[in-house]
């Protein structure tokens, strides 16, 4: 049932890591919420964000038992990535409403669970895409969807820096007393205890992310569906590995992935290892009459200048010999196919916090949020499909109503995982399969 429009929603974290506290921020700007509870298997952790949020803050090793708090109305999820899907699985049965950090999911399977887990309880949950509640991402939303660009024939995507050589392979050995090792592995096969397994690094090993595609590819293709829909996704291929990285880290510094839709691709372009002189831009939409590159700080819309197309032909040596194309004769500055803008007013600060506005009036009305679980999952899913392409080294046909792999039966065993007990008993009670 919605809340009153005078109750305060009381709020438990679950997870306090770099991400976990910058929720914690923005929760606090709201009046009408309760911050009420946080779950951490590390105690170190755990103590730091009590004594952060302030006040009486209840605090749990377990999450399991901040599900069973009464006073906790809704959950952030800021757990590495291989937990978001089965505790989200879990608030949502427990009758909590769910705001969940990127990537989605480990798996495409993992996703269409958490949808029906949603679906069958009735509950609210908001994806950590805080873009889409950025006042000039939805400015150039409606600019692109006006026609602005013209037709949208490509969208380049792209992540640069260079980190080399790595994070270094230090040994296995005993985790630390204050973290609880098998709880924060969770569903994820067992292994030893090792420091780039653990806190941060997790995201450079398969059994927990799927490094930085499902890491920043989901920021910036989550934009891409907003914009244009992924429903159309046809085919996914990409190439790369760890090439210079000298470290225990298994996802790919270099990958190179292209996205076929209908009538138009995109492509996303990592370089850890690499940051090049020119940085490419981290989001363009390419059309018919210019384009638009967007970041968190602001948007610019560049146009096309309107040249008789004769007269790109190159030439060099004069003119064409000889029954050649012929340029047509033209005076003064070409026209522009579209009106140029620049846009510098974003602010990361300020979509951080509107997007938990934007939770927490889907909380009272029951509205779908503005980062919906159904559009994040397809944007998980062709995020899964490119790492798949990568590891399986060929290209993969998507067919999206049979939400398989077409006629590659290896790839589509890797759609899901299976999960370690006792999770997977937990997740069977559920009967979300």
């Amino acid at each position: 049932m919605a809340r009153g429009a005078n109750d305060r929603i009381g709020v438990g974290f679950i997870g306090y890591g770099l991400i976990g506290k910058r929720h914690v921020v923005s929760f606090q700007q709201h009046p009408d919420v309760r911050l009420v509870a946080v779950a951490e298997t590390h105690a170190g952790r755990r103590a730091e964000a009590a004594e952060f949020i302030g006040g009486p803050v209840r605090q749990y090793a377990d999450f399991r038992r901040l599900l069973e708090d009464p006073d906790v109305d809704a959950v952030v999820i800021s757990t590495p990535d291989h937990w978001h899907g089965l505790q989200t699985m879990l608030a949502c049965a427990a009758g909590k409403d769910v705001y969940v950090e990127k990537p989605l999911s480990l798996f495409v399977r993992e996703g269409e669970w958490m949808l029906r887990a949603a679906q069958r309880f009735g509950r609210v949950v908001q994806v950590g895409t805080q873009q889409r509640s950025g006042t000039h991402y939805q400015r150039a939303r409606d600019l692109i969807q006006g026609g602005a660009l013209g037709q949208i024939t490509t969208v380049r995507m792209a992540t640069a820096r260079n980190v080399t050589p790595g994070f270094g392979s230090p040994p296995d050995g005993n985790p630390p007393p204050e973290l609880d090792w098998n709880l924060w592995l969770g569903p994820a096969p067992w292994r030893p205890y090792n420091p780039n397994r653990g806190i941060y690094h997790f995201r450079w090993f398969w059994d927990y992310s799927g490094g930085q595609m499902t890491n920043i590819g989901q920021h910036s293709l989550d934009i891409v569906d907003w914009v244009l829909g992924t429903q159309t996704l046809r085919s996914v291929s990409s190439y790369g590995g760890r090439f210079a990285m000298q470290d225990n880290g298994e996802t790919p510094d270099t990958q190179d992935a292209l996205f076929r839709f209908d009538r138009w691709t995109a492509s996303f372009s990592l370089r850890e290892a690499a940051r090049g002189a020119t940085p490419q831009p981290g989001l363009e939409f390419c059309g018919t009459r210019g384009s638009l590159t967007i970041s968190r700080a602001g948007f610019r819309l560049s146009a096309d200048a309107d040249t008789p197309e004769v007269n790109q032909i190159p030439r060099f040596t004069g003119d064409h010999p000889i029954g050649g194309p012929v340029p047509l004769p033209v005076t003064g500055e070409p026209a522009l196919r579209t009106d140029p803008i620049t846009d510098e007013s974003g602010s990361g600060d300020a979509q951080f916090v509107d997007h938990v506005r934007n939770f927490l009036c889907c909380i009272r009305s029951r509205a779908v949020p503005v980062s919906d679980l159904a559009s994040s999952h397809r944007v998980a899913t062709a995020c899964h499909l490119a790492n798949l392409s990568l590891r399986l080294e060929h290209e993969l046909r998507w067919d999206g109503e049979r939400r398989t792999v077409v006629d590659d039966p290896e790839a589509a065993a890797m759609l899901e995982r299976p999960y370690r007990a006792p999770w997977d008993r937990e997740f069977a009670a559920l009967g979300l399969r």
